[in-house]
């Protein structure tokens, strides 16, 4: 997955806005909470994205897939997809829409109606 396409795939989500931020990172908020970054490790597009707790412990020794830096260091279960072979990009997509699913559990019912996110399928 390319950088243009990583930013198309997460624009498509409801109530999302994209900030470049953290040295020229695009970062992906729901609401007003981060679900997916796209940067660079060593030069090669990066993509992190947070993730359930077993999804983080099947994946993370993966080659290409790692703790995220930065986040996973402080518990969180964030996982960076950052060198080859790493994810197909079908199941990169599906562990994003994940990050958004879970990340959008955590905004308020009422604010998930008024700005017309779908109820989270976890």
């Amino acid at each position: 997955m390319t950088r243009d396409e990583f930013n198309a795939y997460c624009a498509s989500f409801a109530a999302t806005s994209h900030v470049v931020q953290w040295g020229n990172a695009d970062v992906w908020k729901v609401a007003t909470k981060v679900f997916a970054v796209g940067g660079w490790a060593d030069g090669r597009d990066a993509f992190t994205f947070k993730v359930t707790p077993l999804a983080f412990e099947v994946l993370q020794d993966q080659p290409g897939i790692r703790p995220a830096p930065y986040l996973a260091s402080r518990g969180m279960k964030w996982l960076q997809h950052y060198d080859l072979p790493g994810l197909p990009d079908d199941e990169l997509k599906e562990h994003i829409a994940v990050s958004y699913a879970l990340v959008s559990a955590g905004i308020s019912k009422k604010k998930r109606s008024e700005l017309g996110i779908p109820d989270p399928q976890l």
